[in-house]
């Protein structure tokens, strides 16, 4: 029988950086070490297609995104997409800046929970990955920046003005994205942008082990609190109780809720299937 995750990644091949499940938790990891694991067109395009189809593949509960060579990403390559954007028209630049922003919109669609693990350079759209992931593991050599104004462009790319001030507030987001300056590691976790920090020979065993416990427990649950932590950034505070009565409600009829309580009254771990 073909699985849920070979039904919706059908074909699919990673062309532009590395794709592997381990058991249950799929990893992306950024393969340009020779220049810090920059981004091109095909990789973003590609980046934004693999988030959409993983919201078909049940058979992947949570998913790690990481780079090699000690680097996290360090944005947009300067030769292959910088240099290229300076000679498009209008049109040209708004088909790339929307899809560049299609990106962020597929990994908050996407129902797994996405941990980063991030070491070294984490600057421009490697930064906006990592802020549009739901959990990073950092290290404290790591260096966050958000660099477009250092490069003529506004700090407002791929949704930072939105994201960075409900993750950090918005006096330490302007201080980022006004001077372009990077975020120590220390600060990162002290801020709350990083969940946990890490030494960097440790880093990404730490954020995949705490995508592997993602996986293990109630998957269901889990993409509905994803869901709702992104819906109620627009809602007042009566509509939000609503909206999280109704998802509480539909969550109260899952295997996984009765199994956790079943597992309660025989003093027992429970085995969630996401169901």
């Amino acid at each position: 029988m073909t699985s849920a995750t070979e039904t919706a990644l059908a074909g699919y091949q990673a062309r532009h950086f590395l794709w592997t499940v381990e058991g249950q938790v799929g990893i992306i990891t950024l393969n340009r070490p020779e220049k810090k694991n920059p981004l091109t067109f095909e990789s973003y395009a590609e980046l934004r297609d693999l988030f959409r189809a993983l919201t078909h593949a049940t058979d992947v509960k949570a998913l790690v995104v990481t780079g090699t060579g000690e680097n996290f990403c360090s944005g947009g390559d300067v030769h292959e997409i910088i240099g290229p954007l300076t000679k498009m028209d209008m049109p040209a630049l708004l088909d790339f800046t929307r899809m560049t922003g299609d990106l962020v919109k597929a990994m908050r669609a996407c129902p797994q929970p996405i941990v980063s693990a991030i070491d070294g350079i984490c600057a421009g759209a490697g930064a906006m990955i990592a802020l549009s992931s739901d959990l990073r593991v950092g290290t404290a050599r790591s260096k966050v920046t958000f660099l477009f104004t250092r490069v003529g462009l506004a700090g407002c790319d791929m949704g930072a003005c939105t994201l960075l001030p409900r993750m950090i507030g918005q006096g330490r987001a302007s201080d980022l994205l006004y001077t372009g300056r990077s975020m120590s590691g220390e600060e990162a976790f002290q801020w709350g942008f990083y969940s946990r920090l890490a030494a960097p020979e440790a880093v990404l065993a730490e954020a995949k082990s705490l995508a592997t416990s993602l996986a293990g427990g109630p998957t269901f649950a889990h993409a509905m609190t994803k869901k709702m932590l992104h819906r109620e950034w627009a809602m007042g505070l009566d509509e939000a109780i609503e909206a999280e009565a109704r998802a509480q409600a539909v969550c109260m009829q899952t295997n996984d809720f009765r199994r956790a309580f079943e597992a309660f009254a025989a003093k027992r771990k429970p085995d969630f299937k996401g169901d």
